[in-house]
């Protein structure tokens, strides 16, 4: 998997403490869902239309280091790229975080090679995380995650249709061997109306049950 050199640094809410990754591994999760006949299904609709299935359950899809940014101005190329909020899970000098981000993805090339399109635009990230005291423990139930697109609702709903984090960063360690600090996008929720839409300007926000709010914002501008 690809690292990067160049720095990512996020606030620890709350506080003045700042961590630094200066080398480390990015990862998209995809097919994260905890109910397997639900993804399954889903699995069976994307295939309907020619997408190929994965050829593991949850899928692990590296994306250039670089890529992920807290900035709030993002390029992209093509027209018809949208955002989901995800859970991030960080681990950085053996410590676990939770943040905020957005699994920005062009949608023709989806249409064609999933992996592919992971890799076609920027990943952006909340520039604040939580730490984690236990990852064994962190229960995201009852986190709300919403998004919303040039100011219209895009997903509203909780992540207790997500599988767990622990699960999710045991399974990447399994399949991928990566080692050292990484991020990884953990999955979204469905988007409202099941469409997805296109836009310039993206909300993420995940509220906490103790009032904890983690947000961002950025904007898409279309490379000529």
């Amino acid at each position: 998997m690809n690292t990067t050199t160049r720095t990512l640094e996020l606030r620890v809410h709350g506080t003045d403490e700042t961590i630094v990754l200066d080398r480390f591994t990015a990862i998209v999760a995809g097919y994260t869902g905890r109910d397997d006949k639900a993804v399954q299904h889903h699995i069976d609709e994307l295939a309907a239309i020619g997408i190929a299935p994965p050829p593991a359950v949850p899928m692990f899809y590296p994306v250039d280091a670089d890529s992920v940014a807290t900035a709030v101005a993002l390029p992209v190329a093509g027209s018809r790229t949208s955002g989901e909020i995800e859970p991030l899970y960080i681990r950085h000098r053996g410590r676990y975080y939770i943040g905020v981000a957005s699994d920005h993805t062009d949608r023709e090339v989806e249409a064609v090679d999933i992996g592919e399109s992971k890799q076609a635009c920027p990943k952006p990230v909340g520039a604040s995380v939580v730490p984690v005291d236990s990852l064994a423990d962190l229960d995201l139930d009852a986190v709300r995650a919403r998004s919303w697109v040039d100011g219209r609702l895009y997903q509203d709903g909780t992540l207790d249709g997500l599988r767990r984090p622990a699960d999710v960063v045991r399974l990447l360690q399994e399949r991928t061997g990566v080692v050292g600090d990484f991020v990884c996008l953990g999955g979204t929720i469905p988007v409202i109306g099941g469409d997805f839409v296109y836009g310039a300007e993206w909300r993420l926000e995940l509220a906490f049950p103790d009032g904890t709010v983690l947000q961002h914002t950025y904007t898409t501008d279309q490379e000529n």
